[in-house]
């Protein structure tokens, strides 16, 4: 009973924190039943002022900067493009075959060179961290863009106002991002043996070591994605929640998880988690957007539906990938159940265990969450608390520009 009466508080403070990234959006931004706001006593929620950006980083915010540094090694490549002919009449030993050096940024490199012209397969190398490298800015080009020019833009036409059009242009971004990558995800699934969730397909034939292109570039796509978002926490560059040590825990996870799947050539499992992971997470960033608009009937819907796509993708089909780790990994054939670099075979037998515990430590995370939401439903369906606790407390004060228009 200790215990419990313990932690009641807690999940209490998380329910009613604004800045929670789970439960913050869904908290009413008006009274039900009121036209205008009323305040109570409401949770103190500090102002965060936006750190000084290092003149290094400020590609991270700014996206005129962001758009400089991608276009570096397209024009470079350019260059090469013109001057290598020259070079080759000019210097006897300049190779016409050597390859364009600024193309690893930005297009896949390591292709098999046994593969064929209609059907082109690729493998990890160590330019892969180029092409990490550079995507990292261009995500970083994109959020920012889109909430600069997109989101917020729409968020001040729609009447929303002060700090709440940060958080409305993080939901935008989310909304597209995991859209846009959920849609690509099904298309590869579809492409792949592993299709709907055949489990036993990531085990047979092990190593896949060679890859469809459009595999790896939506692979090395996400694992920049998830370095920049680490990033942007780590160095504070957008105002940090109180779930913040959460959501640096689950980021590292993620990363650990996608980098170990990619280097031991398990990428059709990760493309697996991907899809059960983005679907989602779509659906819950518009279910936030829809609650910053105030469209209280169509939150509601959005909401209701998201929690089934969310219990079937993050939790159903995410048991069936954690039991196939388990009880499918004998599926491997004997020859590949040793760690030999040379012949991309890593799955001997602890290296299960390295596959089975991060993914069991984001179910956990996902458990935790799915808690949460449980309990914003929860809280909804009842009804009696969801009119006092509020939320336009978020946004009291000045109103603030994005930081990367202040540095601009």
């Amino acid at each position: 009973m200790v215990k419990r009466r313990k932690s009641l508080p807690a999940l209490t403070n998380i329910e009613k924190d604004p800045a929670h990234h789970i439960t913050g959006p869904f908290l009413p931004q008006t009274p039900l039943g009121s036209l205008t706001p009323e305040r109570s006593n409401s949770p103190d929620v500090r102002r965060h002022r936006p750190r000084t950006v290092n003149s290094h980083l400020r590609w991270a915010v700014i996206p005129a900067v962001s758009l400089r540094v991608l276009l570096v090694p397209v024009i470079l490549s350019l260059i090469w493009v013109l001057v290598s002919p020259i070079l080759v009449q000019l210097i006897p030993q300049f190779s016409p075959d050597l390859p364009n050096p600024f193309t690893r940024f930005f297009l896949l490199s390591n292709r098999v060179p046994s593969s064929s012209i209609d059907d082109p397969r690729y493998q990890k190398g160590w330019s892969d961290l180029l092409f990490i490298a550079y995507y990292v800015v261009f995500w970083s080009f994109v959020r920012q863009s889109l909430s600069i020019y997109v989101f917020i833009p729409f968020a001040r036409y729609c009447g929303i106002k002060k700090q709440k059009l940060d958080r409305f242009a993080e939901q935008g971004y989310a909304m597209v991002y995991f859209g846009v990558m959920g849609a690509w995800g099904y298309r590869i699934m579809g492409q792949l043996p592993t299709w709907w969730y055949r489990t036993d397909a990531f085990w047979i034939d092990y190593p896949h070591w060679d890859m469809k292109p459009e595999l790896k570039r939506y692979y090395l796509m996400h694992m920049a994605y998830w370095i920049q978002q680490l990033l942007v926490l780590v160095l504070a560059l957008e105002k940090p929640r109180k779930d913040h040590y959460e959501l640096v825990a689950h980021h590292i996870v993620t990363i650990w998880l996608v980098g170990w799947s990619y280097l031991i050539n398990l990428t059709l499992i990760g493309n697996a988690v991907y899809m059960s992971m983005d679907i989602p997470d779509s659906f819950f960033a518009f279910s936030k957007l829809l609650n910053y608009l105030r469209a209280d009937r169509a939150k509601v819907v959005s909401f209701v539906i998201f929690i089934f796509i969310w219990t079937y993708f993050r939790h159903i089909l995410n048991f069936y990938i954690l039991y196939s780790v388990w009880f499918e990994y004998d599926m491997i054939p004997e020859s590949s159940k040793v760690w030999v670099w040379a012949n991309g075979t890593y799955l001997n037998w602890w290296m299960k265990y390295q596959v089975f515990t991060p993914l069991l430590l984001l179910q956990f995370l996902n458990l935790f969450w799915y808690f949460l939401i449980m309990r914003v439903l929860h809280r909804a369906v009842v009804g009696n608390e969801v009119d006092d606790v509020r939320s336009d407390d978020e946004d009291d004060g000045e109103e603030t520009k994005p930081q990367s228009l202040k540095e601009d």
